[in-house]
């Protein structure tokens, strides 16, 4: 796999999809036999997957059984929770006591770890010493919003890895500088991000949307601007992003990256029960729509509410298979739409594309 390649499968069956990423990009010539692999997902409080905050299970299942089945079998899984959670709970809850005692391997709760202290330019950083002696790290985010930074990701998930008094520390830095400079002392070596349910705003979850891909990347830079994409953002209105690049932790121009689809989404029923995501459904007339496409519009229009103009939208905005070769009223989005009388094309867009897009239009 090259340092400039984004691979993403669309779907909802993360033990299936992420078997296949592995699969296409032979994450196996990378490994020693010997090789300790630890896995680091999200697993920021006691909330399921399908809220939209912590990591699903099935993906790192899929990837337990495809390192297993290449005789790989040094795997860990490591994780600290925020501040206030407990991470033991959270392995329980969410799933992962089940993986270690299927699988045999170790769960590793690095907020009660010992800590090295490790510099890089003004900033010391108190960081797991598991999280250290570890040959290959697989971080394993959420693909979802945040209310500081609005986005977390690749980046913000190494957040895991320090210790409680590091992570209150962080937020008195300002989270950028700090974020930026922890991926510098602590190397990722792949990142599978789960886009399958991802919150809106929040880290916490509870207002998930489902967007049904993953993301395979070596760059956590990258890999991070794609993500700010998707949900609405430029890389340059991350900060951390931006710091990242300029220490030299990896690549933030898109146009330098390759982008390679493994398979397109499914049309599906989709509905949601919270009234922020209500709010931007009214918006929205979707027929036979793709989960992917439609995650996109809804966090397109959460930044056009932000900005004070979803009341704009006077008419409803078209999506899905249902309009294919059809004649459409109005603003339609994505490749099935393109009779539209304003359409924007991709499959899918992102939600940058579709803000940049609307904020024209409407």
């Amino acid at each position: 796999m090259k340092a400039n390649q984004i691979f993403v499968n669309y779907g909802e069956k993360g033990k299936d999809m992420v078997k296949e990423i592995l699969a296409e990009i032979k994450v196996e010539a990378n490994l020693k036999q010997d090789d300790l692999i630890a896995l680091k997902p999200n697993l920021i409080n006691t909330t399921k997957s399908q809220k939209g905050a912590t990591t699903d299970p099935e993906i790192v299942s899929g990837i337990i059984e495809y390192l297993k089945d290449k005789n790989f079998k040094n795997i860990m899984i490591m994780e600290g929770s925020w501040v206030g959670a407990d991470t033991e709970q959270a392995f329980q809850y969410c799933g992962y006591k089940k993986l270690s005692q299927k699988y045999d391997i170790s769960l590793y709760n690095l907020q009660k770890d010992n800590y090295i202290i490790k510099k890089y330019k003004d900033l010391e950083i108190e960081i797991a010493e598991t999280a250290l002696n570890a040959d290959y790290i697989i971080n394993l985010p959420v693909l979802k919003g945040h209310c500081q930074t609005k986005i977390t990701c690749a980046l913000k998930n190494l957040k895991g890895c320090i210790s409680n008094n590091e992570k209150r520390k962080f937020h008195r830095q300002g989270l950028y500088k700090p974020i930026a400079y922890l991926n510098k002392l602590l190397k990722q070596d792949l990142i599978i991000v789960d886009g399958i349910y991802g919150d809106l705003d929040f880290e916490e979850g509870g207002n998930p949307v489902k967007m049904n891909r993953i993301m395979a990347a070596k760059d956590p830079v990258l890999i991070d601007s794609y993500a700010a994409e998707l949900l609405g953002y430029t890389p340059d209105e991350i900060d951390y992003i931006k710091i990242a690049k300029q220490i030299g932790v990896g690549e933030k121009d898109l146009k330098k990256a390759d982008i390679i689809e493994l398979k397109q989404n499914q049309s599906e029923e989709i509905n949601y029960s919270t009234q922020k995501l209500k709010k931007l459904m009214n918006k929205i007339i979707a027929k036979e729509v793709c989960s992917a496409c439609y995650g996109s519009l809804l966090h397109a229009l959460k930044r056009i509410d932000k900005q004070g103009k979803l009341e704009q939208i006077d008419e409803p905005i078209k999506i899905g298979q249902g309009y294919q070769d059809q004649k459409v009223k109005g603003i339609g989005i994505g490749n099935c739409c393109l009779r539209a009388d304003i359409n924007l094309k991709g499959c899918p867009p992102s939600a940058k594309q579709i803000f940049n897009f609307l904020r024209k239009n409407i």
